[in-house]
């Protein structure tokens, strides 16, 4: 059985309600279930919340809440693997058979269905692994600078000072939009980023929204890209 796990919780501080906030005329947490829906990948789209407005949300968006998510994890330190691996455990009781799990962030309005079925794709070429989208730096990380106290500035990096921009490696970071695996790696494997197989998706669809900034952004984007 395929699960699909959008891990939503209430209390969002640096933009209040930012889950069923609404982005370009619908709450945030309907692109992703909208692209979970279009993949006909899951056999169940369960929200992770706990919060009962989320909940409502959610179940008009088409997806199910079957359980709500404990206080204890539902924080601004908990992270991700325990979140997933409990639902594993609350559809365990309900009597189904979680086999591979997916993922998915809320605040994901860039989300496909195809790069949903492509990772899983590279699951079942990977069974034992996370599957997650990756996005490359804008600029090379290895020339990064860091400033003082006083505004003065020292490579990060100084060995990599003098390399050419074409000669380094290109950097990746972590798309924030999924996250596949067998229901046993998100019970056993606390880390997702070690030794993962990855796809790589154009910067122009990863926005990591944290701030207000960050969404006007998103928004932007959205309205130039969303009807490629």
């Amino acid at each position: 059985m395929n699960l699909c796990v959008i891990p939503a919780r209430g209390g969002s501080k640096r933009i209040p309600k930012k889950n069923i906030k609404k982005f370009c005329g619908k709450p945030m947490i309907s692109y992703a279930i909208e692209a979970v829906i279009k993949s006909k990948i899951f056999d169940h789209i369960v929200v992770s919340t706990e919060d009962l407005e989320i909940k409502n949300f959610a179940l008009q968006e088409g997806a199910e809440v079957p359980f709500l998510r404990p206080k204890e994890l539902a924080d601004d330190y908990t992270p991700t693997v325990p979140v997933v691996a409990h639902a594993i455990q609350e559809c365990k009781d309900l009597g189904w058979n979680p086999t591979d799990v997916c993922c998915v962030y809320p605040c994901n309005p860039f989300l496909s269905s195809g790069c949903l079925s492509l990772g899983y794709k590279l699951l079942k070429e990977h069974p034992d692994k996370y599957v997650f989208p990756i996005t490359e730096f804008p600029s090379p990380v290895q020339l990064a600078i860091q400033r003082d106290k006083s505004g003065l500035s020292r490579p990060l990096y100084p060995e990599k000072e003098l390399k050419r921009t074409q000669d380094i490696e290109p950097a990746y970071h972590d798309a924030g939009q999924f996250y596949w695996a067998s229901a046993r790696t998100w019970e056993s494997n606390p880390k997702i980023h070690v030794n993962a197989a990855t796809l790589v998706v154009p910067r122009s669809r990863v926005v990591d929204i944290d701030t207000i900034e960050d969404w006007l952004l998103a928004e932007k984007l959205f309205k130039v890209y969303a009807n490629e």
